[in-house]
């Protein structure tokens, strides 16, 4: 609705022009023969064109465009790892009603008409609903069999609401509750140029350790964001997320983010970004509806949670189907997560002050000293078939590190830790095979073994060092499995590499590392 149809003729004039209607359709009249050119122009879109079009007398011309938004010029990666329960790429938020869809169809005969949608564009039901059954081994937070169930409900006023509930029961050598992750979220396109998103989302911990007085972590966090269209060349997206987190003492914390896109040419985007938290820095970090378990140590009789501030400016260009882009940016890391693993005792009996520990997977995380770095980020990607595109990454920046000399006790070794520059190169893959119909995502991103956080940690792989890929498998046995049932593998630091060890108090060894390995699998049904 409201795109600009223009005809242009051989000799640049204004042949004649027409707005769509609510169904996308319009149609423009009194042409005569001759050679044209089609333009199409939309809010939130690139334009597109067609040249050297033929209309011969008493006949209609028949034309496929495809308007693509400036967030698919971008986006060639996802802005965060996919989750093993997460689900498939159907179950994202479906109201960006303007993304990537055929706007322009034309008929076979007669004059030009505009029709609504494009035999690529499936209809999707108002209800759909996905129940998969996960195990897996290292996750912080995220160990032991889970049962997750989602709902996905398209309103009849075009909003959509997603219900989503993972009951989970640890395993472990002592007894513990089982814990319970419970999100919603809405959105609404209230306007051509205006949408917003809300999730609301709350999770349950006991296996966590955190406390001096007894385990278990409990966290509520409220996330919403705003996509507003300015004029024909600018997207506005502000948002924030409020978190509160519950252990033996209580705190909260609001992260505000901003980020603006700008396209001065059809092939040319510039963009500034601002972000607070690293798991929401824009409008598309809300698909997954799960939100990160946030990082919340209690040390010298307070409560801490990870926090930073990430600016960014950055220039890309299309090339063909790929993208180039070029990014400066700046962290200054107040409270930086620091990850690691090892037997640290069991809950209530830990001695580590400022240390959340899941026993049940043997992992932690702790809070680092700060730090402020800036660096340039320059990323290409290609698509190599026209489903699977490939990427290549190198950043440089700053990252807190910790050298080999320097393997003493767990709070010594927090007091050793230094800033340092940095590189990171990174390689990806991510696409579909459609023969087989499997979705995959592959990427080795590496950075020195003495790192232990992550080079530019606000970007999208800061959070898959070195070898890590993820797989859904349809799986089709007739007669014996239902359509829609899937397998799922995904695998973080599959190498186990970038670990470096340190000591606990009563002598064992633990490791920091900027993502211990993590393997998870199972499977999910569609219906």
């Amino acid at each position: 609705m409201g795109a600009l149809v223009q005809v242009i003729a051989a000799d640049a004039s204004l042949a004649g022009s027409a707005f769509t209607d609510i169904h996308g359709r319009y149609s423009i009249h009194t042409l005569l023969p001759g050679t044209y050119q089609v333009k199409a122009t939309a809010a939130l879109f690139l334009p597109t064109l067609r040249e050297n079009l033929r209309l011969a007398p008493g006949v209609r011309s028949v034309v496929n465009l495809t308007l693509t938004t400036l967030f698919d010029a971008v986006q060639w990666l996802p802005a965060q790892r996919r989750k093993a329960d997460e689900p498939s790429d159907d179950w994202k938020w479906t109201l960006r009603s303007a993304a990537n869809r055929p706007i322009l169809r034309m008929l076979e005969d007669g004059p030009l008409v505009m029709v609504s949608t494009s035999n690529n564009e499936r209809q999707r039901p108002s209800l759909e609903a996905r129940v998969a059954l996960i195990n897996g081994d290292g996750g912080f937070a995220d160990g032991g069999m889970h049962n997750v169930f989602t709902i996905d409900r398209a309103q009849g006023d075009g909003s959509n609401v997603i219900l989503r509930a993972d009951l989970a029961t640890p395993q472990s050598t002592y007894p513990t509750a089982p814990s319970a992750e419970m999100a919603v979220g809405y959105e609404r396109q209230i306007s051509p140029a205006l949408a917003f998103r809300n999730i609301v989302s709350y999770q349950m911990h006991p296996e966590l350790a955190g406390g001096q007085q007894m385990p278990g972590m409990q966290a509520l966090t409220v996330q919403s964001a705003e996509q507003m269209q300015m004029g024909d060349q600018m997207v506005l997206e502000v948002g924030s997320e409020m978190t509160a987190v519950r252990m033996d003492r209580m705190a909260a914390a609001v992260h505000p983010f901003l980020k603006l896109t700008v396209h001065p040419t059809s092939s040319l985007l510039v963009g500034y970004r601002f972000a607070t938290a690293r798991d929401l820095q824009g409008w598309d970090d809300m698909d997954a509806v799960q939100p990160e378990m946030p990082v919340a140590v209690v040390s010298n009789g307070r409560m801490i949670l990870e926090q930073g501030l990430h600016q960014e400016v950055s220039i890309a260009q299309k090339t063909g189907r790929g993208l180039i882009q070029v990014a400066w940016y700046r962290d200054d890391m107040t409270h930086p997560a620091i990850a690691g693993g090892g037997f640290m005792g069991m809950p209530g009996g830990m001695s580590v002050a400022g240390v959340l520990a899941d026993p049940s997977t043997n992992t932690f995380r702790m809070i680092g000293p700060g730090y402020s770095a800036d660096g340039i980020r320059i990323s290409a990607t290609e698509p190599l078939t026209p489903s699977i595109w490939a990427a290549l990454e190198f950043a440089t920046g700053g990252a807190l590190s910790l050298a080999e000399s320097q393997a003493v006790d767990l709070q010594s070794a927090v007091g050793a830790m230094q800033v340092r520059r940095a590189q990171s190169l990174t390689m990806a893959l991510r696409g579909e095979i459609l023969h087989s119909g499997t979705h995959l995502r592959a990427a080795y991103r590496w950075q020195p073994d003495a790192t232990l956080t992550p080079v530019d940690a606000y970007h999208a792989f800061s959070d898959q060092p070195y070898l890590s890929f993820y797989l859904r498998q349809p799986i089709h046995l007739r007669r014996i499995l239902p359509h829609g049932v899937e397998a799922l593998v995904d695998v973080t630091n599959l190498l186990a590499e970038g670990y470096r060890p340190v000591l606990s108090r009563d002598g064992h060894t633990l490791f920091f590392a900027q993502s211990p390995r993590t393997i998870q699998g199972g499977l999910s049904f569609n219906f």
